[in-house]
């Protein structure tokens, strides 16, 4: 079965940390969809090296082994979570626009470390 998360905006940081521990040798796409441009893939599987969120700058910086791509002023972030893990993060923009990162294969993302003394 799969499920739909929406992460909160206080935990992207932390959420991308754990994410991008859990990578390794991962494959993605990210595929892009605005009124304007319809749908495009602008990276189709390539290994995915991590995702961070940059506060100071509202920005998503998802780097590939080849490549960067940069993601500005997120509004919200949704994960499709399947039983072997995350599947997919969707982002929606402050445009109106969505890209989404598909992972080949579901990623078990670690636990929460649970509150800090």
């Amino acid at each position: 079965m799969t499920s739909l998360m929406n992460v909160a905006k206080p935990e992207w940081r932390e959420f991308f940390e754990r994410f991008s521990s859990a990578l390794s040798g991962s494959q993605a796409e990210v595929e892009v969809a605005s009124l304007d441009l319809g749908d495009q893939i602008v990276a189709e599987w390539i290994p995915l090296q991590g995702i961070t969120y940059d506060t100071a700058d509202d920005l998503l910086d998802v780097s590939f082994d080849r490549l960067t791509h940069l993601i500005r002023h997120p509004r919200d972030i949704v994960i499709e979570e399947r039983p072997e893990g995350v599947s997919s993060v969707a982002i929606a923009l402050r445009d109106g626009s969505r890209q989404v990162i598909r992972l080949k294969q579901p990623l078990m993302v670690p636990a929460t470390a649970g509150p800090r003394a």
